[in-house]
This record gives structure tokens, sequence and C-alpha cells, in this order.
């Protein structure tokens, strides 16, 4: 009888084939957004015109994720008047902060870097959240994870110019991005006792996108070139929003959060991998090092968390 009341999302087999299809997707999105750039014609000093394509794709993966969470009965209710404002801080911390940062950063830096680097937020949320909270415990195996993860990050820089070093506007907004991603992680705890979590998701990625189109249109942001390339390239990573935190959220209100957030440590790998591959950057030997620490080093953290 416990078997067929087992929800899909629970079921061992299915926890891995949906978690990697998140992480997977997410990684393909760093070379998409750089292939997307390119296709609009989308130049790096165009700060407004990112902001409109970043604006674009999370406000129509909101709206989706609220068609979805309508049609399926949940309630949109928040459970305290008040907390609307949360809401909305939420989503400039997780949406429009962030992926600003972000965008900007993607425009100066190679994808398989960003990748990496943007494995930061892992090691931050985890060190914030013992801060924070006491139910987080900081114990040796975080703190060692940690350790590992920040050494990935740390062989980025090494090396000579050729084979990548740290720029501001590249490396530096990827950083700062990876800070507000870890902050918004903390907020998600508060978010889940205001309003329905794939709700308030919804609302984050809706309300935040629109916050990164209205400015993107104050500071004269256009798609250049509008082109069926550029047009399947904001589509998918629209899809890869919707689908990768639909899964991502769902999984994480049915199972433990370290039997789903191991699955991340793909994330920096399949970036880095995907956009050597599809934009022809030169895989130098200590991105390999990098991914491999950086997963390493999430893979720690979570290990054995129940």
């Amino acid at each position: 009888m416990e078997q067929t009341n087992t929800s899909i999302f629970q079921k061992p087999t299915w926890v891995v084939v949906f978690a990697l299809t998140a992480a997977i997707a997410w990684g393909c999105a760093f070379p998409l957004i750089k292939v997307g750039f390119h296709a609009f014609g989308i130049t790096a000093e165009m700060t407004g015109s990112k902001m409109l394509f970043a604006g674009l794709r999370f406000a129509a993966a909101g709206m989706i994720l609220l068609a979805v969470a309508r049609s399926s009965g949940r309630s949109f209710k928040t459970k305290v008047k008040n907390d609307w404002w949360f809401i909305l801080a939420f989503a400039l911390m997780n949406t429009t902060l962030h992926y600003f940062f972000f965008y900007v950063g993607m425009s100066h830096s190679e994808g398989s870097r960003a990748a990496i680097l943007n494995s930061l937020s892992t090691f931050l949320v985890v060190l914030l959240a013992c801060a924070c909270f006491k139910s987080d415990k900081l114990t040796s195996r975080k703190i060692l994870g940690c350790a590992v993860g920040f050494c990935g990050i740390l062989t980025l820089n090494l090396g000579g110019a050729d084979s990548g070093l740290f720029t501001w506007l590249g490396d530096g907004m990827i950083v700062i991005n990876a800070i507000c991603s870890a902050f918004s992680g903390l907020m998600t705890r508060g978010l889940s006792r205001r309003v329905d979590v794939f709700v308030g998701t919804g609302y984050s990625l809706a309300i935040g996108g629109m916050l990164l189109i209205i400015p993107g249109f104050l500071f004269g942001g256009t798609l250049p070139h509008v082109n069926m390339l550029g047009i399947v390239c904001l589509l998918l990573l629209i899809a890869i929003s919707a689908v990768g935190f639909a899964l991502y959220n769902k999984l994480l209100s049915c199972n433990p959060v370290g039997k789903v957030a191991i699955y991340n440590s793909l994330i920096p790998i399949v970036g880095a991998v995907t956009s050597c591959l599809c934009l022809g950057e030169t895989f130098h030997l200590k991105y390999a090092i990098a991914g491999g620490l950086s997963a390493l080093g999430i893979y720690i953290i979570n290990k054995g968390k129940n």
C-alpha cells in the first residue's frame, strides 16, 4: 500500500532522472546565453539589451510556472497579508540583482570560467546558513567541502594570461551574482513560510524579470538583430528556467535537501564542457581541475546529509 502512495518524485530512480535533468539543463544555459548574445547582436557594452534579454527569459518562465500552479490548484494566497514585501525582496535578490550581475559577467567572461565560478554560491550559502540558522551546524565535513571548493575556484587563476585571469567586469560580476544567489538561497526558507514555494518561485521569476525588462528599456535596450537562432536560444533558456525550477523545487519538497542538492555538483562541469564544445573556447587543464574540485567540494558537503 505504501508503494502505491509513493510519489514519482520520491522514487529513487526518478529522483536521479529529474535531478540530473535540472542540473544538466542549468549547465547548458551557460553557452546558450553566449550564443543568444551573439545571435541578437548584443555586445559587451549594451547593458540595457542584456537586461532586456534576461528579463524576457525570466518573466516568461515565471508566467509559465504561475500558469501551471493555477492549473494544478495551488494556493496563491500569502499566509500573512504583509508578506508581499518579502516576496518582492526575494524577487529582487533571487532574480533581478542575481541575473543582472550574471548576464553582465557572462558577456565579459568565457562560459567555462563562469560556470565554475558560479559554484561559489553553493559554498557561500553553506557558510551563511551556519551563521544565520541554529539548525545548520558548521561541521568538519562542511568546512572540508568548502575548503576544497574554494581551492577549485582559486585554481581558475593559475597560469599565464593566455589561460584566463580574473577581470572585474567578467569574473567580478559572476562572484557578485554568486553572493546574491547565496543570500536568496537563505531567503527561500522565509518564502516557504509565507507562500507555496512553487507559487513563490513563479512570482520571483515573473516580478524579477519585469524589474529587469523595465530598466532595460529605460537604458535603451533592444534586441538589435531578431532572428531564428536568437529566438530558439531564448525559448530554450525560458524552458530551462521553468522546467529546472519546477523539477528542483518539487524534488526538494519531497526529499531530503542533500539527496537532491548533490546533483548540483554537475552544473559547473556541464557548463564548462558545453561552453568549450559549443563556443569553441579553449579547454585549459586548470578548468578540469577547478571543475573537479568544485564538484568534489559540493559532494563532500552533501555526503551523508539526511
